[in-house]
């Protein structure tokens, strides 16, 4: 859990941090639901990515960024639930 701190007086700063911290959070769910896409438009195509099942079957470098989009997916899902958690303490 990540908890903000704010200290200002300023309602104005206070309101902008927190849109700025939401607004980051959707454009990371947009990139997620893009990547997403990607993932599905490949195994629609290809079938589910699993070990080494399509190895030899499917060209390599569709293998390479298969498992790039793979990643992404993890990395951004990690950073939206950090961004999700945070909550605010105004002082």
């Amino acid at each position: 859990m990540t908890r903000l701190i704010v200290e200002s007086d300023n309602s104005w700063a206070r309101d902008r941090i927190k849109e700025v911290i939401q607004s980051e959070t959707a454009l990371l769910r947009k990139s997620l639901l893009r990547t997403r896409e990607k993932l599905k438009e490949f195994e629609t195509s290809y079938g589910k990515f699993e070990g080494d099942s399509l190895f030899d079957k499917v060209d390599d470098m569709l293998l390479i960024e298969w498992e790039g989009e793979i990643e992404t997916e993890k990395r951004l899902n990690e950073k939206v639930s950090s961004l999700e958690e945070i909550t605010f303490e105004y002082r």
